[in-house]
């Protein structure tokens, strides 16, 4: 079997993430990219070590390749992954899928209608820290978790690469769609139940380097479960500290804390200190940090066994961007809104 054909439209950042990353994939390599720059081929070879074709047709690159990997701004997924699927092609779509609902609605409808695979990149889940806590979870060592928080702290200001463009409403969206929504997602799966009503609040920073924002850009989104779970996801992109992707589980038999942990369920532990687990934290929001490898891997073998995507396949993902667009009208209207509305 050949391997399977990528094309990357968006040359930025994050595309060369995805190009490096899909070097250690086995299956599939990426052989075009699609950009409004004018490119090199030469030098992106050079850069990447690898050929690649360079188009400014998207139409055309799309005819060509078998996985279309989505790395434009924001605006500019729905179209594209839309086009890709209607021509029957795999699709990898940098997050969020939309910055509007109806959108996303429509990337859903296209995907459903073509029945070709795609995947989200909500990488946390691949991450060592949510591995382990996934790991902690399933073999019962905290019980049945009644509460949980997991926040998003990451001051996005001139020193970072998208600032010019995140500032823009119509480009970043919400605190929660550019960014947020990692661990709003990560927290879904954490707590492992639908969601049955969200409330949201939203505030700003009075610093100079965050007033440029066309948007609120720290929101706090309380949900309700319907196993009767709470939980709360913070997501905050004009703070001044480090990088931190905060994470407390509280269940019948234990908590974990970042990557602390107590278990009733296990003898010999005292609960007057945490007990350490061996994971490596999730403290950077620079992409050449994120867990790409092993999502890109897991979803190009789903391609090739006809089976779906774990973790991230498209479906998880919408249903996660379901709750962000709920949370997101809670504090546009100032009310409670029940996922049942979000229709």
């Amino acid at each position: 079997m050949s391997d399977l054909k990528v094309g990357i439209v968006g040359m930025g950042w994050v595309a060369g993430a995805h190009i490096e990353t899909f070097r250690n994939v086995e299956g599939a390599d990426v052989t075009a990219v699609c950009s409004r720059r004018e490119l090199d081929e030469k030098e992106l070879e050079a850069q990447f070590g690898t050929p690649i074709k360079v188009y400014n047709d998207y139409a055309r690159m799309v005819a060509d390749v078998d996985i279309l990997d989505v790395c434009t701004p924001h605006p500019m997924h729905p179209e594209q992954s839309i086009a890709a699927a209607e021509a029957g092609k795999h699709v990898l779509i940098e997050k969020p899928i939309s910055i509007d609902w109806e959108s996303a609605k429509s990337v859903r409808d296209a995907i459903h209608k073509a029945e070709v695979k795609s995947c989200v990149c909500f990488e946390v889940r691949f991450c060592g820290q949510f591995v382990m806590t996934k790991s902690v979870i399933d073999q019962g060592l905290l019980g049945d978790i009644h509460y949980g928080e997991v926040d998003y702290y990451h001051g996005i200001g001139p020193w970072y690469g998208q600032y010019a463009w995140n500032i823009k409403k119509d480009m970043g969206g919400s605190s929660l769609l550019t960014a947020g929504c990692h661990a709003l997602d990560a927290l879904l799966m954490c707590m492992g139940s639908e969601v049955e009503e969200v409330t949201s609040y939203e505030t700003t920073s009075s610093s100079d380097h965050f007033t440029p924002y066309e948007y609120a850009t720290t929101s706090v989104t309380i949900l309700k479960f319907k196993n009767g779970g709470v939980g709360k996801c913070a997501s905050v992109v004009d703070c001044l500290q480090p990088y931190y992707f905060h994470t407390h589980l509280v269940g019948s038999e234990g908590s974990l804390l970042d990557n602390k942990f107590y278990s009733a369920k296990i003898g010999g532990i005292t609960k007057d200190k945490w007990s350490m687990l061996d994971a490596p934290l999730i403290d950077s929001g620079d992409v050449n940090d994120h867990p790409y490898q092993p999502q890109f891997q897991e979803f190009v073998n789903s391609i090739n066994n006809g089976t779906t995507m774990p973790l991230t396949d498209f479906d998880t993902a919408f249903e996660s961007h379901r709750v962000v667009f709920a949370a997101d009208r809670s504090a546009a209207e100032g009310r409670t809104v029940k996922i049942s509305e979000m229709v």
